[in-house]
């Protein structure tokens, strides 16, 4: 038995996004995820209902559409020749990753802090966290880029491609959809507490597994990388559920622990002060030499998650003795036994 071209889906996609980041002047799905649910909300907020339940009906219906559109496009390029559909999927699954942007957006904070240009830092720290950053000194710029590296390993690599597994493109593009959602209607203030409230707790569900996934990936790129491993784990797994959510804690306190730092704490939302505990209390204070380490240990942790995805796939392949068609590893569709 051997693996078929699609086989390499994933792959294909991982070296995509690395070549390619998110050119700006390309079309986007996020983008348009973005412009569908400003366009969305007003009418859903309309509707006879209580909040929660319009905003439920709201998030349902979006994560169900996004599923479906996807869906019908890659049986549609199917039909027409078994290699369109191929490359529609990794088309879509690279529009779901973001690991070279992610990158580059940390790395252009470090850049300006490195030539003290604090207010062009907190002008690019400010595109990639949602906290305030009027105020920001150049220790909590450096602690908010790391933070968000961490977060966003989970959230544009780990979590995408774990959903692309199990249930290809149309999953991970289901799942984008999600973490859209919460990241535009799932605050708890007075205008989304309700009405974004369902969206929160998706989120919530959706990153629960592949969060706690990411603790075992970041541990293993900290043992190559600072031959912290150990720490790294042990930080996640005592610190990683003080954290407000119930998620993004554990990859920020594997951070913290692989590079000695300390993380986490008090910040301003829309002129409200959050207060968050600490994570990695036993550390030192940050400063912009932690941006690229991070960067750094993002990078290889996406490698190694990309890695043992497709290993996985290879030893169910070789497992139930079939070829596999496309990189799904629950796909019904996806296997053709060979007798």
């Amino acid at each position: 038995m051997e693996l078929s071209t699609a086989g390499y889906i994933i792959p294909a996609a991982f070296i995509l996004d690395l070549v390619l980041g998110d050119p700006t002047r390309l079309p986007h799905p996020i983008r348009w995820f973005g412009r569908a649910i400003t366009t969305g909300e007003p009418l859903f907020r309309n509707l006879n209902l209580k909040l929660t339940l319009s905003g439920a009906i709201f998030a349902v219906s979006l994560i169900a559409g996004t599923w479906t559109v996807t869906y019908v496009l890659i049986k549609t390029a199917q039909h027409l020749h078994p290699l369109l559909k191929a490359g529609v999927e990794i088309l879509i699954i690279y529009y779901c990753i973001s690991i070279r942007s992610l990158e580059s957006s940390a790395m252009a904070v470090f850049r300006a802090l490195t030539q003290t240009r604090l207010d062009d830092a907190r002008a690019k720290v400010a595109l990639i966290v949602g906290r305030d950053v009027e105020h920001l000194n150049p220790e909590e710029i450096s602690r908010a880029t790391v933070e968000t590296v961490g977060e966003n390993l989970v959230d544009g690599v780990i979590s995408p491609l774990f959903y692309a597994a199990i249930g290809g493109a149309p999953l991970a593009m289901a799942y984008k959809m999600i973490n859209t959602l919460d990241s535009m209607i799932g605050y708890k203030n007075d205008k989304y507490r309700n009405f974004g409230k369902v969206a929160a707790r998706i989120d919530d569900i959706a990153n629960l597994i592949p969060a706690r996934i990411s603790i075992l990936v970041i541990s293993a790129a900290a043992k190559i990388l600072t031959g912290q491993g150990a720490r790294t784990f042990q930080t996640a797994l005592t610190e990683g559920a003080n954290h407000t959510s119930p998620n993004a804690g554990y990859s920020e306190a594997a951070f913290a622990g692989a590079l000695g730092i300390r993380l986490g704490g008090p910040n301003y939302y829309h002129g409200c002060l959050v207060s968050k505990p600490c994570l990695g209390i036993p550390f030192t204070q940050i400063n912009r030499n932690h941006i690229k380490k991070a960067c750094d240990l993002m990078m290889l942790s996406a490698l190694i998650w990309m890695v043992v995805l497709a290993g996985l796939l290879y030893l169910l392949c070789s497992t139930l003795d079939v070829q596999c068609s496309m990189f799904s590893l629950f796909d019904v569709q996806s296997f053709s036994l060979d007798f």
